[in-house]
């Protein structure tokens, strides 16, 4: 495999084009698993179901990247009316693939000598002496980019075919983390290395999904006031004035639709290669700061789901490492109750109308959930939507989180009484690992993200045969489902109790203490057998 070197003559340089080579996996309606081109996409995005990507956050950037092309090409509804339209009519997509066919060339080649798709040519310059292998480029591979000491992790891994780079390269755009790059400053200027937050790093990204890519990318097209732009297709082409890296970026406001999600929240050089089976592929790679931009909640955040954190303003919902996204759904439910400006609005707007017992739409909800500067895990969460439901939604979605963190809360307390009956000459150092012993909280959590995904299916199920209560019932049973699951969870951490009097009354007292909590006064009232008309 070739070496680094941007010294062969342009005629020689390898070239990759992703309007023509396949680059996106999607899966068609039918259920097959193809990849595509981007004209290809386009072209037939309503016969395609949905984008299958390695992880959620890579989907999400590819779902950006698409929804820049449309802007770009001019192909978005004018007002809050024509929207709706679009999505009801099923407005078609396919002169996307026209407007990309006919882009110069010169634009889309993602190793153009001078203006490279997606990256910032102005690093050939330290690429020699700083560039590692491809593990930099992705996000779940990476660390913090100088997670140890001697870089290795950063000279590991296989070189990347192109359309997987293409990929990992606008998932670092959108989502990187905030850092110190691993490369000097010496020939860009010394703020080369500070690695800014990534665009939709640090909240949740709400993409509304239709039963269709095409569906998809017209619910989260939107109307702008103003010129649509063009896409940033390198950083050194377009009309955009770039940040310099000899003094600390001032955030620039993103001038159109097309420039917000297209925008390069990294520089990135990439380095082909020919695989020994003839194929193209990156070898090298070198990431340096990028583009910081200044957002507008109301232009910019579209899909942001505000709320009031304990204190200060209210801010868009954002990933959390000890809280499921599915205990704050009825926070996006609340978002199109009360017709939250930008894409929630346009939801509520839609007529009650729907074919089956299914919900049509889905509410996607995807973040990155970061330790400082080190990437940890994707987390996101489905959930329906049926117009004219969202209040039903609203209310089977902050009742069922509340039932599960009163069930949760329970355990906890019942872990803690067997913990101090059984260990009562405890050291106050030891006893947070005894109490764990006995926490149940950890086999419950997971065990309820099923029954709560089903309480919301069963609500749009009811709500064809009770429009006026479709939540009790559902409600009900739910409640039912997680009582009995903490029960048995709870029971299977009280059986490392040793089998003696202590022990036995250590159980017994465990136990009482849990079923009390639950007959309490101040329990959630479907957990009392009781209908809550909040």
């Amino acid at each position: 495999m070739s070496q680094v070197d941007f010294s062969m003559p342009v005629e020689q340089r390898l070239s990759w084009d992703p309007r023509h080579e396949p680059c996106i996996p999607v899966v068609k309606t039918d259920g097959a698993e193809i990849a595509l081109s981007l004209c290809e996409l386009f072209g037939q995005a309503d016969g395609l179901s949905t984008i299958s990507c390695a992880t959620a956050g890579e989907a999400v950037a590819v779902i950006e990247y698409l929804l820049a092309i449309c802007f770009a090409a001019e192909i978005c509804p004018a007002t809050p009316e024509e929207w709706k339209e679009w999505v009801l009519d099923g407005h078609d997509l396919g002169r996307a693939s026209e407007w990309l066919a006919d882009e110069p060339e010169d634009d889309w080649n993602m190793f153009h000598p001078e203006k490279p798709l997606g990256q910032n040519s102005l690093l050939i310059e330290s690429f020699t002496k700083s560039s590692t292998g491809t593990a930099q480029l992705v996000i779940e591979r990476t660390g913090d980019y100088n997670q140890f000491f001697d870089h290795h992790h950063l000279e590991d891994g296989e070189p990347l075919p192109a359309a997987q780079a293409f990929r990992a390269m606008l998932t670092q755009h959108a989502y990187a983390t905030y850092g110190r790059a691993r490369m000097t400053g010496e020939d860009l200027g010394p703020t080369v290395t500070n690695l800014a937050t990534g665009r939709l790093q640090g909240r949740i990204r709400v993409v509304a999904l239709g039963s269709t890519l095409g569906e998809t990318l017209r619910l989260n097209l939107y109307p702008y006031k103003g010129a649509v732009g063009k896409l940033n297709t390198s950083w050194t082409s377009g009309s955009v004035t770039r940040r310099t890296f000899d003094k600390k970026a001032v955030p620039r406001v993103p001038d159109s639709p097309a420039d917000l999600h297209s925008a390069l929240g990294r520089s990135v050089l990439l380095h082909p290669a020919l695989a020994p089976d003839g194929s193209i592929v990156v070898n090298r790679v070198l990431i340096g700061a990028g583009e910081v931009l200044a957002l507008d909640d109301e232009l910019h955040l579209q899909d942001a789901v505000f709320v009031q954190p304990a204190s200060g303003p209210p801010k868009p919902l954002w990933p959390s490492p000890t809280r499921a996204l599915w205990q704050e759904a009825h926070a996006l439910y609340s978002a199109v109750k009360a017709q939250q400006p930008g894409l929630y609005k346009r939801l509520a707007s839609l007529p009650y109308k729907r074919k089956d017992r299914s919900a049509p739409y889905q509410l996607w909800a995807v973040g990155l959930i970061a330790n400082k500067t080190l990437p940890v895990t994707w987390t996101d969460g489905h959930f329906p939507y049926a117009p004219g439901m969202a209040a039903h939604l609203y209310r089977a979605s902050r009742r069922g989180s509340r039932i599960a963190e009163y069930l949760a809360w329970s355990l906890k307390r019942a872990a803690t009484i067997a913990s101090e009956t059984v260990h009562s000459a405890a050291h106050a150092a030891d006893e947070a690992r005894q109490v764990a012993r006995f926490d149940a909280r950890w086999m419950f959590w997971p065990a309820a993200a099923k029954p709560f995904d089903r309480l919301l299916d069963q609500v749009i199920e009811e709500g064809f045969d009770n429009p006026d209560d479709p939540v009790s019932s559902p409600l009900a049973e739910y409640t039912r489902v997680l009582l009995d699951s903490a029960r048995t969870h709870l029971v299977y951490r009280l059986d490392s109790l040793p089998p003696n009097k202590r022990g036995y009354e250590a159980r017994a007292r465990a136990l009482r203490r849990f079923e009390d909590d639950v007959a309490h006064d101040k329990a959630p009232a479907e957990l009392r057998g009781e209908i809550a008309h909040d």
